[in-house]
């Protein structure tokens, strides 16, 4: 009896582990949850079936990245997933993402609004993905949103929706006007500009707009991230110095407004350089990140800064160190256009 019980005990257990990892496995093909919006995925060329898996997992549209990775070679289609750009959402199955994957169907109808773009470039862009010039023309009239949220928090008869415009991607089918694009975007831009943002930028002397305005300088001027808290800090301890703010990159957006060359010295109403205050309008798309320099700038005390050819921003308190700075770190970005 005893014998028995040795053998079949452990078979029992056994049997009660296959069983309990089987229900877990099961578990885990299911759907994340019942969101059934999209997110924006790109698998890079030459991404394996385990870094997919994880990328997929740390995104919340898996529950597992092991059972993933047991599915897809089970299925024997480990060589089948496909490097493209994806719209997945945690309401899909394993299966529905895997197929999805494997067949190659990437969401190439996609518009994409980027960070850091002119009007002009987003204008150019939207020509690109196959839009008529005179659509595009007529999508990015202000007088068509006047009645979105937005707009209320914005100067009245806006000629431009310059820098107003969210950078992020949109879904688009054959039937979609490039209005509701815009649309899209400037509602993006409206969440983005939550009451404790308004707040923060009030608290810096600022409207909305303004704010925006400086945000689109920041997001020019300094490309990493973790600087533009001081960046932003930079502009407003020149504002309350009575200094000018001395940004190249408002001249050069407005001789390039004006249809010449990037200049330093073009006189226009966004001359930094020439012109004390806030330029007249932002001079590009803004990130969540310039955003959110502004209405939280840092509490350091530089004056000046200047992007190294490396792409480090050197920040300094005095005049003499700016320029001793200028010229040991930016030789090629610092050189006249």
């Amino acid at each position: 009896m005893k014998r028995w019980l040795f053998i079949v005990v452990p078979l029992v257990l056994l049997f009660a582990v296959g069983v309990g990892l089987r229900v877990a496995y099961v578990h885990n093909l299911g759907p994340v949850s019942a969101d059934t919006r999209t997110q924006i995925i790109t698998v890079e060329q030459g991404s394996g079936v385990k870094q997919i898996a994880a990328q997929l997992a740390n995104a919340g549209l898996i529950r597992n990245a092991k059972v993933f990775e047991i599915y897809v070679h089970g299925r024997g289609d480990s060589a089948k997933l496909q490097a493209g750009v994806y719209a997945l959402s945690p309401s899909q199955t394993l299966k529905e993402i895997v197929d999805t994957l494997s067949g190659g169907k990437v969401a190439s109808k996609l518009v994409t609004i980027l960070p850091g773009r002119r009007i002009d470039q987003i204008r150019a862009d939207l020509i690109n993905d196959g839009y008529s010039p005179s659509e595009v023309d007529a999508a990015l009239q202000p007088a068509n949103y006047k009645n979105l949220p937005l707009m209320s928090l914005m100067p009245a008869n806006l000629a431009s929706l310059e820098g107003l415009l969210y950078p992020d991607s949109f879904q688009r089918t054959p039937n979609t006007p490039a209005s509701d694009i815009i649309t899209q975007s400037l509602n993006a831009m409206q969440e983005h500009l939550t009451i404790s943002w308004q707040q923060a930028v009030g608290n810096q002397g600022l409207s909305p707009y303004q704010g925006i305005i400086l945000a689109s300088i920041v997001e020019q001027e300094v490309s990493k991230q973790s600087d533009r808290t001081q960046a932003a800090q930079v502009f407003f301890s020149r504002l309350k110095e009575g200094m000018p703010l001395g940004s190249d990159v408002t001249a050069f957006y407005g001789a390039v407004a004006a249809g010449r060359s990037p200049s330093l010295t073009y006189d226009s109403p966004y001359n930094t350089l020439i012109h004390g205050g806030l330029p007249v309008g932002p001079i590009s798309t803004v990130s969540e990140s310039s955003l959110a320099a502004v209405a939280n700038p840092a509490t350091t005390s530089w004056l000046y800064f200047v992007a190294g050819d490396d792409g480090t921003t050197h920040f300094t308190k005095t005049l003499a160190e700016h320029q001793a700075a200028t010229n040991a770190y930016c030789h090629k970005l610092c050189a006249a256009p």
